[in-house]
């Protein structure tokens, strides 16, 4: 007997030292204590937006010849009417001075046959006062006004002439014209494509072709975005919109729609979706926008200021958190009510207060209602 109360206890203690070691440890998580803050509905593009400009134009001849004169280089900047490149035109300013001269001889047949036109007239003038007085014959008075008559013809015959070779002579000017290329608004010469002596051809239909002169007019930028088909029923003209470009991560620019498409761009094996367009409300000054950035837009459909809100992935399934009950050390979970919510924050109206503290993600195993836990940090 006295062996089995000292070996009973003996076991006993053993026991305990065993679970005592092999009990489970508290896992070591980092708690959110939750706080007011405002929460937004935002709509995001499904695919990568681009940053484009108002005015961006491919130049190109509608006629070939040899580029004769190349006047600005890549990167420079032109001004509105200012000439950018030529082709060889020895042929056609040959046109052009042959129509120049061939109007000015036009002219000066005019003045002849209108000269002659004004001494005809004062012949008859002087026949019909002889003829008055007897002393002019009849035949000879009718031979001089029909002459007068087919001299005043003659003189109108060439005005028309005259009208005839200057709308030759800007016929040639404009087909002239047509191997000068010309900035038609001021902007930046994003790229060229024929050097000097070079054979610029035209574009047939259906086969495109380089553009001799592609220009951007940088001083208006906007962002066109695909945002999916269902979101598209809920955003508006004017919404504010909060613009991200990955060249410049970690800043965001103000923004505002200014188009929505009015049709829904189906791609093949892709998701249906509906483009938008986003203008700068403030075109940032401290940095250079460079068209083709890829850009990303949140566009801001409601929001509320100081509402008791939780970082969206705290979210378990049910819409229920684990909260970390201080007294008994472990975590339980609690369903919540909640509002407006986005990727980032989620406004809760019930089920939570302000100050209590709870599990931000599942970040590992062993979580869940009940699980014991040692708090190390508590941020706000």
């Amino acid at each position: 007997m006295r062996k089995w109360v000292i070996a009973v206890p003996a076991l006993l203690a053993l026991g305990a030292l065993l679970w005592w070691w092999q009990r489970p440890q508290p896992l070591p998580v980092t708690l959110l204590t939750v706080a007011r803050g405002s929460v937004e509905t935002l709509v995001a593009n499904s695919r990568a937006g681009t940053l484009k400009a108002c005015r961006r134009t491919q130049l190109s001849f509608n006629l070939g010849a040899p580029v004769g004169e190349r006047l600005v280089e890549e990167g420079q900047r032109v001004v509105a009417g200012q000439v950018l490149m030529r082709l060889r035109q020895d042929d056609q300013q040959a046109r052009v001075t042959e129509s120049e001269a061939r109007l000015l001889l036009q002219r000066n047949a005019r003045s002849r046959q209108c000269t002659q036109a004004e001494l005809d007239r004062r012949q008859v003038q002087r026949l019909s006062r002889l003829a008055e007085r007897k002393l002019a014959a009849a035949e000879l008075l009718d031979r001089t006004e029909i002459a007068a008559r087919l001299s005043a013809l003659q003189c109108e015959a060439a005005a028309a002439q005259i009208a005839e070779a200057e709308a030759g002579l800007a016929l040639q000017r404009a087909l002239l014209d047509q191997k000068t290329l010309r900035a038609p608004f001021a902007g930046i010469v994003a790229e060229i494509n024929g050097e000097l002596g070079e054979f610029v051809t035209p574009s047939p239909p259906g086969i495109p072709t380089p553009p001799a002169v592609d220009l951007i007019d940088d001083s208006c930028l906007y962002v066109e975005a695909p945002i999916d088909e269902v979101d598209a029923a809920r955003v508006r003209l004017g919404m504010p919109v909060r613009v991200s470009l990955d060249a410049f991560r970690g800043q965001a620019f103000a923004g505002t729609v200014t188009r929505i498409a009015p049709f829904v761009r189906e791609l093949e094996k892709q998701a249906r979706t509906v483009d938008i367009e986003v203008r700068f409300a403030e075109p940032p000054a401290d940095v250079v926008l460079l068209t083709g950035y890829s850009a990303d837009v949140e566009i801001l459909l409601e929001q509320r200021g100081d509402v008791l809100r939780i970082p969206s992935e705290s979210l378990l399934e049910g819409r229920k958190v684990l909260r970390f009950d201080a007294a008994a050390g472990v975590l339980r979970a609690v369903e919540v009510q909640t509002g407006l919510a986005n990727w980032r924050w989620t406004e809760v109206r019930a089920g939570l207060a302000d100050g209590e503290r709870i599990l931000p993600s599942l970040e590992q195993e062993g979580l869940g209602d009940g699980a014991t836990v040692t708090p190390l940090e508590l941020p706000p």
